[in-house]
């Protein structure tokens, strides 16, 4: 089924899950939900990471939105400010989809790794209405993410959302590693560790301190593999990051 696109907010692409009724008010049983955000730097969206991510999550049996975040020359707030909203949004159910409200989550690859991790670390926007719990997501999916604004950060990332010459405060505020708590959902991160765009050095931050704070999570490191690899298909070793990440979804209970 599709849903009716003045249903939609115009940011948003819906994928419902294949195999579902999905429809509210159906016989179905309510699925999970992904929030998917591609990656590009904070500077654009790269298609590939979008739509058929999608898809492979909707033939999962999960109902994925595609959201196409704001993007330079907006700064921080607007691109979290746009994910909260989206998050909510999912989660109220305007969508006319049955979805599980305690199973919304979020996938992002890159730039859109870090959106996901600061939307999972409830980094504010400065707007009390938008940072509420119905904004943060049961899990998160981390691909080759930016997490660090201080550390090896990837400065296109840097200059994009928070502006040239932010100073150290504004870009610890926006550094996800340094706001992980055990409120922080549990998350499956993979990389490359010969990324030379986005160092490998991220994703490890990010998982040390989901581990410190007891938070469950799951990293894998594949020998090689250019950044930007998106779903991977036929890429030696990355390309199994889809399995190993339905495995996971399966294992807490998110699949069938």
């Amino acid at each position: 089924m599709t849903v009716p696109a003045e249903q939609v907010p115009a940011a948003l692409t819906v994928i419902p899950a294949v195999g579902r009724s999905g429809v509210a008010g159906h016989s179905g049983a309510p699925a999970p939900a992904v929030l998917v955000l591609p990656g590009g730097g904070y500077a654009r969206q790269a298609d590939h990471e979008a739509e058929p991510v999608a898809e492979w999550l909707a033939s999962l049996g999960i109902h994925a939105f595609v959201l196409r975040y704001p993007v330079a020359p907006h700064r921080h707030p607007a691109p979290l400010l746009a994910a909260k909203q989206a998050m909510t949004w999912i989660r109220e159910g305007a969508h006319g989809l049955e979805v599980d409200p305690g199973r919304v989550g979020v996938l992002g690859f890159s730039a859109g790794g870090h959106l996901a991790a600061t939307l999972s670390v409830q980094v504010a926007t400065g707007d009390p209405a938008v940072d509420a719990s119905a904004a943060v997501p049961d899990l998160s999916i981390l691909c080759y993410p930016v997490i660090s604004f201080v550390d090896a950060a990837h400065q296109g990332s840097v200059d994009n959302l928070a502006g040239t010459g932010a100073d150290v405060d504004a870009r610890r505020a926006l550094s996800a590693e340094l706001s992980v708590d055990a409120a922080t959902p549990p998350a499956f991160l993979w990389h490359t560790a010969d990324d030379d765009v986005v160092p490998l050095s991220h994703s490890l931050s990010y998982a040390a301190a989901l581990g410190r704070a007891g938070v469950p999570v799951e990293l894998h490191v594949f020998p090689s593999g250019a950044h930007g690899l998106g779903l991977a298909d036929g890429a030696p070793g990355a390309g199994q990051w889809t399995g190993l990440c339905a495995d996971w979804l399966r294992r807490l209970e998110w699949l069938a």
